[in-house]
């Protein structure tokens, strides 16, 4: 397999991938698709991979389709040492030009969208030169590579009726740094700092270096000053970062109503009749926008397990969710440079609104993660729901509900019900209420036998808890067990 550099953290199952699919000999491997937020290392990765294979690369910029062809011609024309740019009058000649002048090995076209943006057909032009009779059978042995970070349009290409649909033998999606992954890679150890940094900046690796200039907190003492000197400092490019990636997503017509869904998301709100309520429409009227957020990768939707039509929505972008519910309220103090005084204001915010939610996250996260000696087997759906507590006419909120693969005809196993605290002791009142829900989906139908009842905290457990946990289904996971 060709070596990955050593300067690309990580990255060894995209890495394998991409490899494979560059040395494939198989006449079928022609095209592959590589999508992926803005800032994850897409770009870099592939600069990588055309490097060390020798193959073509070119980024498509937002420009008119005579200039794109222009650049791509001059591109050409380098990669095969021309003096003078090819000369292209349609992109139907570029690409015949493209499959002649790299008759094998690799081809990357970076930001494809900016392409489908200048010239709308070029997805089907693609998908000519693929066919049987295209440039790309006579005689070619090319590999083609398309990415980009609009993942609205990526997300297009091979769905539905679209040209390429059925002719990508690779589809990646270039996804955020894992939590673990993320900690290591901004060279942290201590636990609670990574919970407090993944929180603020994600797993996204663009943002560890310039977007701060290399300024990492120091320790957990340091965690509010780095906050003041860089996510909240005008003079940093993270500063407006979340902003651009809002701007950048091209199916977003109408960033006010989008940002007031995030807004409202950030704050809490995370059922459609909840943000539709928050932000002042009906439910109906933020369908579209809640459907082009998801498409765009910016937001997650989740279903309650325990109830069927019960979905909830998340920000997927932490650095967003920061924005939303800390910068924008404070946006004019910040622009007059009053970092103090507006992060001052915002950090009770900050724990409810952006730590306590991702610190739930991280848990379902490790949940997921788990081996079958944590739960007594895979899981097969880690969720968070609601249980209707009809004798005392209230709700009990599960953080983390871990259940088995649903199997036709069998009733459904749940496999753990857990409730997640980020900065409060957690004593046997949790464990009650977690015991209360477990009786509650028993009546419900739910397979209980098994259960195991898990607090997960992020500050300490009193001594009757660990007591407690002498039971084998009972479960105390501390920051050291989440990043361990």
């Amino acid at each position: 397999m060709i070596r990955k550099p050593d300067r690309v953290f990580n990255r060894d199952g995209e890495w394998a991938e991409l490899a494979a699919f560059a040395e494939s000999t198989s006449p079928h491997v022609r095209l592959g698709v590589i999508s992926g937020r803005r800032r994850q290392g897409k770009t870099y990765l592939l600069e990588a991979l055309a490097e060390a294979t020798g193959g073509f690369y070119f980024t498509a910029q937002e420009a008119t389709s005579s200039d794109s062809l222009r650049e791509f011609g001059a591109a050409l024309a380098d990669h095969s040492g021309g003096r003078a740019p090819y000369a292209l009058g349609s992109w139907d000649d570029a690409l015949r030009a493209l499959y002649e002048t790299v008759p094998r090995g690799l081809v990357v076209i970076d930001e494809f969208p900016y392409l489908i943006r200048a010239h709308g057909p070029i997805p089907s032009l693609v998908q000519r030169a693929l066919d049987p009779r295209g440039w790309a059978h006579q005689g070619s042995e090319t590999r083609l590579l398309l990415c980009g970070s609009a993942m609205s349009v990526m997300g297009k290409l091979l769905a539905g009726n679209a040209p390429l649909r059925g002719r990508a033998a690779l589809e990646l999606v270039v996804r955020p740094f894992d939590y673990r992954t993320a900690a290591r890679f901004w060279g942290i150890d201590d636990p609670r700092l990574a919970v407090l940094v993944h929180a603020v900046v994600g797993g996204t690796p663009a943002y560890r270096h310039a977007f701060v200039r290399e300024d990492v907190p120091a320790g957990l003492a340091d965690f509010d000053d780095w906050i003041i000197r860089t996510v909240l400092n005008p003079s940093v490019p993270l500063f407006r970062e979340a902003r651009y990636l809002l701007a950048e997503e091209t199916d977003i017509r109408e960033p006010a109503l989008y940002n007031s869904v995030l807004g409202a998301i950030a704050a809490g709100n995370t059922t459609r009749g909840g943000i539709a309520g928050h932000i002042g429409r009906k439910a109906t009227e933020i369908l579209h926008p809640l459907n082009v957020l998801e498409d765009a990768g910016l937001i997650t939707r989740q279903s309650d397990p325990f109830h069927g039509r019960r979905s909830s929505f998340r920000i997927a972008e932490p650095l967003i969710a920061f924005y939303e519910a800390v910068m924008r309220r404070e946006w004019t103090r910040l622009e007059r440079g009053n970092r103090v005084a507006a992060w001052g204001n915002s950090q009770a915010t900050f724990l409810a609104q952006v730590v306590g939610p991702h610190f739930e996250w991280l848990c379902r996260e490790w949940a997921m993660d788990a081996g079958p000696e944590v739960f007594g087997e895979l899981p097969g759906e880690v969720a968070e729901g609601v249980v209707a507590d009809p004798v005392n006419r209230t709700q009990i909120q599960v953080d983390v509900a871990v259940l088995s693969s649903a199997l036709p005809g069998e009733r459904r196993r749940i496999l753990s019900l857990g409730e997640a605290k980020w900065d409060k002791p957690m004593g046997m009142r949790h464990l009650d209420r977690l015991r209360r829900a477990r009786d509650l989906l028993s009546v419900k139908g739910y397979d209980t036998s098994a259960t195991i009842l898990a607090c997960y905290g992020g500050a300490e457990f009193d001594a009757d808890l660990r007591a407690a946990a002498a039971d084998p289904r009972i479960l105390l996971v501390d920051l050291a067990t989440l990043y361990g």
